[in-house]
């Protein structure tokens, strides 16, 4: 198995802009923004895509949810608004395959995405 670019920059082993950390959950900006703001909200828990969750995954995804509204506020793109994305598989547009959701804000977007 090739080794996880997300799960390497969780452990520290590649260079991340980490913006918030704790014991479940990783948020670092990234490399290749879309917006002015835009941060990847991973689980430190390696789980390659939204179809492979799991029943005890449930709290970690609300965890998740609740740090990008903090990081929102933090950032000061929670009175505009902003998006909350995960991609899941090829056909989306994932990439890396470690779920993660992507926090972008600080300018307008349209409907419906790309």
């Amino acid at each position: 198995m090739d080794p996880c670019l997300f799960c390497s920059i969780i452990k520290g082993d590649i260079k991340g802009d980490i913006v918030y950390q704790d014991n479940s959950v990783v948020a670092f900006r990234d490399i290749s923004p879309k917006a002015p703001v835009h941060i990847l909200i991973v689980p430190r828990k390696h789980i390659e895509t939204l179809l492979d969750l799991r029943d005890e995954d449930q709290g970690l995804i609300g965890e998740i949810c609740c740090v990008a509204s903090q990081l929102a506020k933090d950032q000061g793109i929670s009175k505009d608004g902003f998006r909350l994305v995960a991609n899941c598989g090829p056909g989306a547009g994932q990439s890396v395959y470690h779920i993660h959701f992507h926090l972008l804000g600080g300018r307008p977007f349209s409907w419906p995405p790309g």
